[in-house]
């Protein structure tokens, strides 16, 4: 009986302590929990719910792209053997409405197409929303607002064919364009942010360089670096599992660790190596050039008006229409709504943007027809901007800020070609 009573009391003892330990990891947990949440009230200046912080961490272009999905925006893509990378429609990860060539929607045709006007648009991410990126019934903004308001020069119905994709940049619009120059009637760029990292003192690369994602999606070019992009791959896989999590989901303390993993990830997208033939080494610039802010902007200038104005060369041989587009950004042009200060991030480019789009400009000289949106948001308020870039969708697609960019676009083609608006 003694015996029996000695072992209820350890037993007892042992329950005692391990609550005591479980409530001592809930109580730091908790500790844990508000000390981050403190931190991003700080950081913020103000309190953000953690599953809004989540969003933060892919931009409105993989969302769209990877809804309620263990996939990645790198498992979406697809090598190309001129662009670099494109999408593909494959199980499990692939891309909805994915058209022949790994863009969206409509096929790219061979010959031209009799029954339609055909207006390729070409770009980033934010050309790619533009002309219609989700499946039906996702608004397709540019060629609704030709074919609602204008007559195209030669009375067919506009299709807009969407020549864009997520961190593209010259010179994939002008690759895309001379592949494709003798299948359509017009040619149209939006375009500038993707490019204007290029411009940042110390970028060790030439304006052609491809993003890392051409690397995530051809490994053997990757070389020396392979070990990188499976660790990054990894990383990418724990921050989907943590930010999908419902119980992690909603903890502030779990974000800025995705957010320092994420961090990690990209610092492992570096090209450096010591091979002789490398990636890296295709596109490096020469230390002088990298290290001198004038002289490095004035080489990727030049760049980025050579690939315009090949554009125009071909589109002229072949009788083409042509039309040039820099975007809008946060950094410049528009009064941010506290939700968008909160989203957009760093807007110390915007000096920078703003020379960019001035040397564009000056082809206007050469005959160009180059325009501005730097202003299209001067006096729109509320929250347009959902991320660093890209404008925000609301039900089935809709977006006020893509309507108001393919109307500004619909203006200005108007006036360069000589469209006749309906009544």
């Amino acid at each position: 009986m003694l015996a029996l009573r000695e072992e209820i009391i350890v037993t007892k003892q042992r329950l005692h302590a391990l609550a005591s330990l479980a409530i001592g990891f809930v109580l730091a947990l908790a500790l844990v929990e508000l000390a981050a949440t403190a931190w991003l009230y700080v950081e913020d200046g103000h309190h953000t719910p953690a599953a809004k912080l989540f969003e933060r961490t892919r931009n409105t272009y993989v969302r769209d792209l990877t809804p309620d999905s263990g996939c990645r925006f790198v498992d979406t893509l697809f090598p190309h053997p001129y662009l670099a990378f494109v999408h593909h429609g494959n199980p499990p990860c692939g891309a909805t409405n994915v058209n022949d060539i790994g863009l969206f929607n409509d096929d790219f045709q061979v010959v031209k197409p009799t029954d339609r006007y055909v207006v390729l648009l070409t770009g980033g991410s934010v050309a790619s929303n533009l002309g219609q990126t989700g499946a039906p019934p996702a608004p397709r903004f540019l060629e609704e607002e030709l074919n609602r308001r204008y007559v195209s020069p030669d009375g067919r119905p506009f299709l807009v064919l969407n020549g864009a994709a997520g961190a593209w940049k010259q010179p994939q619009q002008l690759i895309l364009f001379s592949l494709y120059a003798t299948s359509v009637d017009a040619v149209v760029t939006l375009d500038g942010y993707n490019e204007h990292y290029y411009f940042r003192t110390g970028v060790p690369s030439r304006l052609e360089a491809p993003a890392s994602s051409f690397l995530e999606v051809n490994p053997f070019v990757a070389g020396e670096r392979f070990g990188d992009a499976a660790t990054g791959w990894l990383i990418g896989r724990v921050v989907g599992g943590l930010a999908r999590n419902p119980l992690l989901g909603h903890s502030h303390a779990a974000y800025l660790v995705i957010r320092r993993l994420e961090a990690f990830a990209r610092s492992q997208e570096r090209f450096g190596t010591n091979a002789r033939t490398s990636f890296a080494g295709m596109f490096r610039l020469p230390e002088d050039v990298r290290t001198d802010g004038e002289r490095l902007f004035a080489v990727q200038m030049d760049l980025y008006r050579k690939y315009a104005r090949g554009i125009e060369a071909i589109a002229r041989d072949h009788g083409v229409r042509t039309a040039y587009f820099l975007q809008p950004v946060p950094a410049w042009g528009k009064t941010l709504s506290p939700e968008e200060k909160a989203a957009v991030g760093d807007l110390s480019y915007g000096p920078v943007y703003r020379r960019i789009v001035d040397g564009m400009l000056a082809l206007r000289e050469r005959g160009l027809p180059v325009y501005d949106l730097g202003d299209l948001l001067v006096d729109q308020p509320g929250t347009l901007y959902a991320d660093h870039i890209h404008f925000a969708h609301e039900l089935r697609g809709e977006s006020r800020g893509y309507r108001l960019l393919a109307a500004r676009m619909g203006e200005r083609l108007a006036d360069a070609w000589g469209l006749r608006r309906k009544s």
